[in-house]
């Protein structure tokens, strides 16, 4: 239905000539029933696992149809993408498949894990710009010298369909499907999913959910037109655009029920809480949905709901980072500070009074030179395992009752 140049051909029946060619190149992921999440929001959750998808995001769906749909002379030329990561990747993957030679621009910032994992399937990786959009600039000055296909990251009909067979899959994965949460940045899996479910099924719910800074979809989604919207670091690199795709935002317009916003703590949060109880890595923007959820932003109680974990390319480096911000939030890492008195047995002592409240030592530093530490006394820092906020109280109040002055860092 692209009316004067918007989306008229993107029709059911490109999207499912898109699963055809895929059918067996791409996983179908699994529809993972949460128990936990459901109980916690009071809505049947299902996870639909694109963490598990080749090259580890759903990416792979729009790259793959949109190259097995180029013409003899497009092949000969190659194809250039831009992409924070996982298009990237998907681009790659689906070139080296066809034999085609890929070349994609990242942005300067892109994860290390994500250029590595790209110059990996077969992709010349130019490193170009603070974001998204600046390494698409380039991508087309690029596409404009060397006659390369552009295989855009969202905003093409072929990778819009490719993106839709997604939703094939979960109407078929879970029949009585009430509602749909899908992370946006461009909007091409949020347009896809949204034409292909409302287009089979009208009455299902399709929600979009974008970080809060780099809300693109949702200013232009509540606006009108097209418009490039500022955006500022996030986790959730994935999905950092500053301006929707022009099919993209028309497609959401008239399937998507709502666009919110999380922010960068949700995100965090439910990345946690997603590796500790569904066992599921997810990187920032994969998560994005279930944290609209699980924050209150969208009212599914009594509903079935899939959402999408779309993508698990996540640094360690930063997951490291989420997971001692996040046990420490919660009350199980602890680390304090005190002075002890700098002789035999002193430090002993406070070792026996800190394991003998049922926690577990990490590491102890123990510091007698400090200049800010009087003479013949020493500075003690413990990290702690804790079990919660409760525990941390037990702790801290009988080394404060046993004469100690602690600084909690």
């Amino acid at each position: 239905m692209e009316e004067t140049g918007t989306v008229s051909r993107i029709t059911v029946g490109r999207v499912k000539k898109a699963r055809e060619l895929m059918e067996d190149i791409i996983h179908k992921t699994p529809m993972d029933y949460s128990r936990f999440f459901s109980s916690l929001t009071g809505a049947g959750l299902y996870l639909k696992l694109e963490n598990m998808q080749k090259t580890g995001s759903f990416k792979i769906r729009g790259a793959l149809n949109k190259i097995n749909n180029l013409t003899g002379p497009e092949r000969k030329r190659g194809v250039i993408a831009a992409s924070a990561g996982n298009h990237a990747q998907g681009v790659a993957y689906a070139a080296a498949r066809s034999g085609l030679k890929a070349t994609v621009v990242m942005p300067e910032v892109s994860p290390i894990s994500k250029i590595m994992a790209t110059r990996g399937y077969g992709a010349e990786v130019i490193l170009w710009g603070r974001d998204y959009d600046e390494a698409y600039e380039k991508a087309e000055e690029i596409r404009k010298e060397s006659g390369a296909t552009l295989v855009h990251g969202f905003d093409d009909v072929d990778v819009i369909a490719g993106q839709g067979t997604l939703g094939l899959e979960i109407l078929d994965q879970l029949p009585g499907v009430d509602a749909v949460v899908v992370p946006a940045g461009g909007g091409g899996l949020l347009g896809g999913v949204a034409f292909a479910i409302k287009s089979l099924s009208p009455r299902v719910r399709v929600y979009g959910v974008q970080s809060s800074a780099a809300p693109a979809v949702y200013h232009n989604w509540k606006g009108g037109g097209v418009k490039e919207t500022p955006v500022s670091g996030t986790i959730a690199d994935g999905i950092c655009v500053r301006r929707p795709g022009s099919i993209t935002l028309d497609l959401i317009k008239k399937y998507v029920d709502d666009v919110v916003l999380v922010d960068d703590e949700e995100i965090s949060q439910t990345i946690l809480m997603l590796l500790e109880r569904s066992k599921v890595v997810a990187e920032g923007a994969g998560a994005a949905g279930l944290a609209a959820v699980l924050n209150g932003k969208l009212k599914l109680q009594g509903l079935n709901a899939a959402v999408v974990i779309s993508g698990g390319n996540i640094d360690v480096n930063v997951l490291s980072n989420i997971i001692e911000r996040g046990l420490v939030k919660s009350g199980r890492r602890l680390r304090i500070k005190t002075i002890i008195s700098d002789r035999p047995g002193s430090l002993g002592k406070i070792i026996s009074l800190v394991s003998g409240q049922q926690v577990n030592i990490i590491s102890i530093a123990h510091d007698r030179s400090s200049p800010r530490v009087p003479i013949k006394d020493a500075e003690v820092e413990f990290v702690l395992e804790t079990m919660n906020w409760e525990h941390i109280g037990k702790i801290t109040g009988s080394l404060k009752k046993a004469g100690y002055t602690l600084e909690i860092l």
